[in-house]
């Protein structure tokens, strides 16, 4: 049988685990998104690895995309989370054996994940039986699934399974404790005290009482005592035992890597979709984007950053949607207006929404259809770092002339305040439009956050934006980013925003 993925097509080349987030996930809050999402399954290996990859492989992204709309059928969601549920304990279980000291310890546990392992692989084949998903993966490992289930492998593993259980269940014996000495012999009939006690004592109960009984602990820990009796035991029932043996020798290669590849693979889409779940009980939407590795015509509606759609949701304030599009020839968005009217969370929407659609997953947004980029380069204010021994102006031409030396026709760069304050504001003008000229010349699809005006005249491949305010209250911010003229006042209100000098601050200062 060949082994089967869920994030791979047949034939598609598999991507190595990255050993680290891509740059730009700390400017676009892409590293808060996968710890929230990690922290819906802290045990799942491949989740960092996937959610910081991006494929630029149109088929592999669809892929993936087909699996996540046949997880939008609840009854099939269910069925594979409590496959996934009892995988995790199979994984848990195996993964303990090897902290145990005593053998007949890792043997009874050793039984007890065969058991969780067989009954979670019949019930999804039983489930998956006859289904007529659409997604090539999941019909691809129906396909081996069913057949597996029934195969000589997998019922002689549940048969010798089964027989261990039984065999083991039958076993009775007592324990003897006198002083420091203990006695392990087959049960022979003898009373059991436990139950004449109760008896006695049962005349005497009136109403509801607490239970002071000993629960014995149901984890893999077992101390010296339990140890030994458990050796004794074992010498009492010797075939028994012998035979546990025997089965785990025989049955050492368990679980088949081709089950255990999917459940590693499938913790990923639930991880995801119970990551935005939260988010879309509260009315926001998901959609799979169209993609396209050559199209650079690209648009999303009613998206929104989706890090902090989860601390406003959490809080119970209200998520601002916003739409764009670039058509044609359209290339950059030049985003403009008053400080934090929302420009900055625009352009990590944009980022996050490139990246997310480049691991196949559901995006923020009613409708989207975006570019499969081949890098992505983001240009964030930083602040000085005297170690280096360079100005600030320095550092972000540095970083500039880094990204851009890089970058290719097939890139996205988002710039979010470039030369803002490192900068006078001629210096910031004729920076910004250099930078710009060269963004036109390699065709980038950008975004570029900045309170300087008059630079959208550049090119007709530059788009306008500007956040808006409240008419009847200028200081009010909608978060709103609508394509429109820049206002002429944003880098003046950015100046006057950082020494205090807004109008709004000013009658604050002088009527204290």
């Amino acid at each position: 049988m060949r082994s089967v993925s869920i994030l791979w097509p047949e034939g598609r080349p598999v991507s190595q685990p990255i050993p680290q987030a891509p740059a730009y996930f700390g400017d676009l809050n892409l590293d808060q998104v996968v710890a929230g999402v990690a922290s819906k399954d802290p045990g799942a290996e491949l989740l960092g690895s996937v959610l910081c990859d991006h494929v630029r492989d149109v088929d592999t992204v669809r892929y993936r995309q087909e699996v996540f709309r046949d997880l939008g059928d609840g009854e099939l969601l269910t069925h594979l989370y409590q496959f996934a549920q009892a995988m995790t304990q199979v994984e848990s279980h195996l993964a303990q054996l090897a902290k145990m000291s005593f053998p007949y310890q890792r043997a009874a546990w050793f039984l007890d994940a065969s058991t969780l392992y067989c009954d979670a692989v019949r019930a999804l084949a039983a489930n998956l039986d006859g289904a007529s998903h659409t997604s090539r993966a999941l019909a691809a490992f129906r396909a081996f699934v069913v057949p597996y289930a029934s195969s000589r492998t997998f019922l002689t593993l549940v048969a010798d399974t089964d027989a261990r259980r039984a065999s083991l269940a039958k076993i009775r014996y007592c324990v003897r404790i006198r002083g420091g000495r203990v006695e392990v012999t087959r049960y022979e009939g003898q009373a059991d005290y436990s139950e004449e006690v109760l008896k006695t004592f049962e005349r005497f109960k009136q109403g509801s009482t607490n239970d002071y009984r000993l629960l014995y602990r149901t984890g893999p820990g077992m101390d010296h005592i339990g140890g030994q009796i458990l050796e004794l035991v074992g010498r009492l029932f010797d075939d028994e035992f012998t035979a546990l043996d025997h089965f785990c020798e025989a049955h050492a290669a368990f679980p088949d890597e081709t089950v255990r590849r999917f459940h590693a693979e499938l913790r990923f889409y639930l991880a995801y979709l119970a990551y935005v779940e939260p988010l879309r009980s509260a009315g926001l939407r998901f959609c799979l984007p169209a993609v396209s590795a050559t199209s650079k015509e690209i648009a999303a509606t009613e998206t929104f950053d989706l890090a902090l759609a989860h601390k406003l949701v959490s809080e119970r304030k209200p998520v601002v949607t916003n739409d764009f599009h670039l058509a044609g020839a359209e290339r950059t968005f030049l985003v403009s207006g008053p400080n934090q009217g929302g420009k900055t969370t625009f352009a990590r929407t944009f980022g996050q929404l490139h990246h997310l659609a480049g691991v196949g997953c559901p995006v923020p947004g009613r409708q989207a259809s975006l570019f499969l980029f081949n890098r992505l380069f983001t240009h964030f204010e930083r602040e000085e770092d005297l170690a280096t021994g360079t100005g600030k102006l320095e550092s972000d031409l540095v970083r500039m002339r880094d990204i851009l030396t890089a970058a290719t026709s097939d890139s996205v760069i988002i710039m979010n305040e470039t030369f803002t304050s490192s900068t006078m504001l001629k210096d910031a003008r004729f920076l910004s439009r250099k930078v710009l000229e060269k963004v036109v010349q390699l065709d980038l699809v950008s975004v570029f956050v900045t309170f300087v005006d008059g630079l959208s005249d550049l090119s007709d491949s530059i788009v306008s934006m500007v956040s808006t305010i409240v008419p009847e209250n200028p200081s009010e911010r909608t978060f709103k980013v609508v394509r429109g003229p820049a206002g002429g006042l944003a880098y003046a209100l950015a100046v006057a925003e950082k020494h205090g000098l807004t109008y709004d601050r000013l009658r604050r200062r002088l009527t204290v």
